[in-house]
């Protein structure tokens, strides 16, 4: 097994502690509006969800990701390059009535018999057809976003897919537009070795976390947090992620990245 970069999940953020004067009028605190454990875990138990789908959950963990970046009950929420809406039909039952599911999902890889199938489950879940090089979502759209093994294919080509150069400081830039002020953008990526991104991306579909952080930072978001929960360090970052000997069990990082609030 060859040595690599492990992200280190002591990305450790110190909170100052700031005290306040003394007051006699009441402090009110806020309510906590965080999905609760419970319907996280009834929105992962849903029966009508497919069983390929289900088969992915011991090992994306989907309730424990979406506790970790926060979700939020009544948030809009957007699965960025949905992949078949796996993510989107667990946050359209968490984010409850008052809240909103968008499947961002790029023509090059829509599937139209199951999305079909899925509308016909989730009706209220809005699917959002679009070419893979023409990423505008149109501005101040979501509270939260998730984006799973996907950031990487903005660095990725394909004549076979037809998927065409795209240029990721723009992609992220309409992504900061479609965030409202506070949102969370959720990153689930295949860790990779440093290098040619566009080189190592081509050959396994994998990206340096250090990568993922200097572009959404340029982008003006803020590296709130990161995780281990989905960490191997088995993995040998030369081997694609297609590579039925690692398929499913690859080194994942998660980051939660934050639009600063205006």
């Amino acid at each position: 097994m060859k040595p690599h970069l492990i992200l280190s999940t002591a990305l450790a953020f110190s909170l100052a502690a700031c005290s306040q004067p003394a007051t006699d009028d009441p402090v009110e605190t806020p309510a906590d509006t965080t999905v609760s454990a419970s319907t996280l875990d009834a929105a992962v138990a849903n029966e009508s969800r497919p069983e390929s789908a289900r088969e992915l959950d011991a090992n994306r963990k989907p309730a424990e990701v979406l506790a970790f970046f926060g979700l939020e009950d009544g948030d809009d929420a957007v699965d960025v390059i949905s992949g078949g809406g796996y993510w989107a039909e667990i946050l359209v039952r968490a984010v409850g009535e008052n809240g909103s599911v968008t499947a961002l999902e790029p023509e090059q890889f829509y599937d139209e018999e199951a999305w079909s199938a899925l509308s016909e489950r989730e009706p209220r879940i809005a699917v959002e057809r679009y070419p893979f090089e023409s990423f505008t979502p149109g501005p101040d759209r979501f509270d939260f976003a998730i984006m799973n093994l996907n950031y990487h294919d903005v660095y990725w080509e394909s004549e076979q897919f037809g998927v065409p150069r795209s240029e990721p400081q723009e992609f992220l830039a309409a992504l900061f537009a479609a965030m409202k002020p506070g949102g969370v953008v959720g990153v689930i990526d295949h860790a990779g070795r440093e290098g040619d991104t566009r080189a190592i991306v081509d050959e396994t579909h994998r990206i340096a976390p250090s990568v993922v952080r200097t572009d959404f930072e340029a982008a003006g978001f803020v590296l709130e947090d990161a995780s281990s929960m989905l960490a191997n360090p088995e993995d040998d970052y030369d081997t694609s992620v297609f590579d039925p000997a690692i398929r499913g069990k690859t080194d994942r990082f998660m980051m939660k990245f934050v639009k600063p609030a205006e």
